[in-house]
């Protein structure tokens, strides 16, 4: 067993658990709202409900999916150890809906013009995963 410690002095990164059930319908082709219906705690359903919205120019849609999504990602982040700041990696898939929906809420408030919300969300973005920062733009 090896234990990896962490010579930075942070939280340790959170690993949200998998859920294959909503990547999977996903994946297969089923409606995100389906998905959503069925998995209404999955950031990843929600995540690809606001990034439809917001490809259909439908923003203010997309910023309602986008929150939800975060909100669930919060609940999940905190049931899982996460204490309100710390790393969250993209490289650790189940943790990409909540990573996803986040990047979703700071595209739709830039786009209605709530700076600071943009603002706030991009910083948490780059703070969680800088990946996903990088890799969702």
């Amino acid at each position: 067993m090896t234990i990896h410690q962490n010579l930075l002095g942070g939280p340790p990164p959170t690993h949200l658990p998998d859920d294959p059930g909503p990547r999977e319908a996903l994946a297969a082709g089923t409606a995100p709202a389906e998905v959503a219906a069925q998995h209404p705690t999955s950031s990843l359903a929600w995540a690809q409900l606001a990034d439809d919205a917001f490809e259909r120019g439908s923003v203010v849609e997309s910023y309602a999916y986008a929150r939800t999504g975060y909100h669930r990602g919060l609940d999940a982040l905190r049931r899982n150890g996460w204490k309100g700041h710390g790393p969250v990696p993209w490289e650790h898939e189940p943790n990409r809906g909540f990573l996803r929906a986040l990047h979703a809420l700071a595209r739709a408030a830039r786009e209605i013009g709530e700076q600071e919300e943009y603002e706030r969300c991009t910083q948490f973005l780059e703070d969680s995963s800088p990946t996903a920062a990088q890799t969702l733009g």
